[in-house]
């Protein structure tokens, strides 16, 4: 068969369920989205990836595969400086993004009905691309994430999200599982759904597959939208450690590293033996990641940014480097004004009085932030620098370093100003 035929098939088969059943999805809200996520937010995104928050102006943003436009509404809403465009293939969950977007109040955004292959009808690049949860379901993810760099201008950032296969298993068996007793009625989802419920009716209590989807899943798969996208899709790959990167070799980007860090850190496996845990941490970085794929087979998906060189990378080694620099608290935090808040990765952590003090120091000389809503990368702009704030008493440049590892303040060079 002629591959454009076949990746026709397969992408139409794609759209073909989510025209079934949107996803996600999330109920439609009058007002914007509660709560936030760093990824969706440009100067988190452009910390993470560069040390230092972006210079004030206007960003480019592209949500490839955006599905019912749960993560495009949050982008809109989050950076409203932003020019966003939501892509995707289903032609009705665009139309639950368009209405989703148009009730909260999201004006900054447009929708098209576009394939991923087909990026190149688009006008112009884009400074940060999301990409979550789509090219795994693509026939040729590689000729995807290819089409995607060529949008993606220098300096730019895409993150991506794809499945993991070994955190999968058991999905990968239910699929299997449900295919073969579909039959000839593979590709009516509504009916897959119906056989892989029975199926999980039926199996024993002590079943690992039942097991693991009581244990893990259950809650969200209630939702026949869920249970269609994770067991009836028609198209999937899942991805171990080396294939990932291979992926990645082959885009022509570089990679920043895992949006998910804390994941990756062997102490978090290896900390009750400290001499195995400093001959495992001797391994070169992708041999460290290897193991921990290897140690935690909980890990069901891989989340990453790539980037298109060049970019900037600031370290804050240097002292005078640092002193000069300005700094802000990270407005993906909630709880504030408290010691005791949510951190962006929504973790609740205790603040020491030194590290409040500060914080409290840097909203005083430039809010950003509304209630516990992130507010404008434009907005309220920082004017003291580190070395103003140390002036103040009770901070060294070692306790900022520290809250900056911690994404507690974000840090920007003055050679960024515009």
């Amino acid at each position: 068969m002629d591959d454009s035929i076949n990746t026709q098939a397969v992408s139409d088969a794609v759209a073909s369920l989510y025209n079934t059943y949107p996803f996600p999805p999330e109920p439609l809200l009058d007002e914007a989205p509660p709560g936030y996520n760093w990824r969706w937010y440009w100067p988190t995104v452009h910390s993470f990836c560069t040390g230092a928050a972006p210079a004030p102006g206007p960003v480019r943003v592209l949500d490839a595969g955006c599905g019912t436009g749960v993560s495009t509404e949050y982008i809109s809403h989050l950076n409203p400086e932003a020019e966003v465009l939501g892509i995707d293939l289903s032609e009705r969950a665009i139309a639950t993004a368009t209405e989703r977007c148009r009730r909260s109040g999201a004006t900054n955004v447009q929708f098209r009905q576009l394939s991923i292959y087909d990026v190149d009808q688009i006008e112009g690049e884009f400074d940060w691309i999301n990409c979550v949860g789509v090219i795994h379901h693509m026939p040729d993810p590689l000729k995807g994430l290819q089409a995607l760099a060529t949008k993606l201008a220098p300096g730019g950032f895409i993150h991506l999200f794809v499945y993991a296969a070994i955190g999968r298993w058991e999905i990968s068996l239910m699929q299997r599982a449900i295919a073969l007793v579909q039959g000839s009625q593979r590709g009516d989802y509504r009916d897959g759904v119906q056989v892989g419920r029975q199926i999980f009716a039926s199996l024993p209590e002590g079943n690992r597959l039942k097991q693991r989807e009581r244990d893990r899943w259950a809650m969200e798969n209630h939702r026949d939208e869920c249970f269609a996208d994770m067991y009836v899709h028609p198209q999937e790959i899942d991805y171990t450690l080396d294939s990932l990167f291979d992926l990645i070799d082959a885009s022509g980007l570089e990679f920043v590293g895992f949006s998910n860090p804390q994941v990756w850190q062997l102490d978090r496996l290896l900390e009750a033996d400290p001499d195995l845990l400093t001959r495992a941490q001797q391994l070169s970085e992708k041999d460290r990641y290897r193991l921990v794929e290897l140690l935690d087979p909980e890990i069901t998906h891989f989340e990453w940014f790539l980037a298109r060189p060049p970019y900037p990378r600031f370290t804050w080694e240097d002292d005078a480097t640092l002193l000069a620099a300005l700094p802000m608290r990270n407005p993906c935090m909630e709880g504030w004004p408290s010691q005791s808040i949510f951190d962006h990765n929504y973790q609740i952590i205790s603040l020491e009085p030194k590290e409040f003090e500060f914080l409290q120091a840097c909203d005083a000389q430039a809010p950003i932030s509304e209630g516990d809503r992130p507010a404008s990368s434009n907005a309220n702009q920082p004017t003291a620098t580190v070395a103003d704030l140390i002036s103040l008493g009770g901070f060294t440049l070692q306790d900022v370093r520290q809250m900056h590892q911690r994404q507690l303040i974000l840090l920007r060079s003055p050679q960024q100003n515009p």
